[in-house]
């Protein structure tokens, strides 16, 4: 059983900058981070494998968003800078051993997840 646990999250004014960080009891294969935003499906924001580079959700996610990992350290993070109001949402870190690591793939393929983190942000 692998466990994860977010933190990192808060309130920011729209142009402002959070980092998120995902603490496992270890780092499967395949990362992520995934949101929450209410009232719609939970999207992949970005992921990152042990051996493969990262992918993200959009160009725009992309030019505003790095994930990173650390496997040594079991730890998984997401820079976010010039954050939007569209950004706020719950972020989750979720992981898995195999299969395609990618933001275009199935959420639910997700083995484990942690508890998230509330990002919010205002205009």
């Amino acid at each position: 059983q692998v466990q994860l646990q977010e933190s990192g999250g808060g309130s920011v004014q729209a142009g402002g900058s959070l980092t998120l960080t995902c603490l496992g009891s270890h780092a499967p294969h395949c990362m992520a981070w995934v949101r929450q935003i209410p009232g719609r499906e939970r999207e992949a924001v970005a992921t990152i494998h042990t051996s493969r580079g990262p992918t993200y959700l959009s160009d725009d996610i992309q030019g505003r968003f790095t994930i990173s990992r650390d496997n040594a350290r079991n730890s998984m993070w997401l820079q976010m800078n010039n954050l939007k109001p569209e950004d706020s949402a719950m972020y989750f870190c979720a992981a898995k051993w195999f299969g395609p690591c990618n933001v275009n793939y199935n959420v639910d393929a997700y083995q484990y997840w942690g508890q998230g983190t509330q990002v919010t942000v205002s205009s």
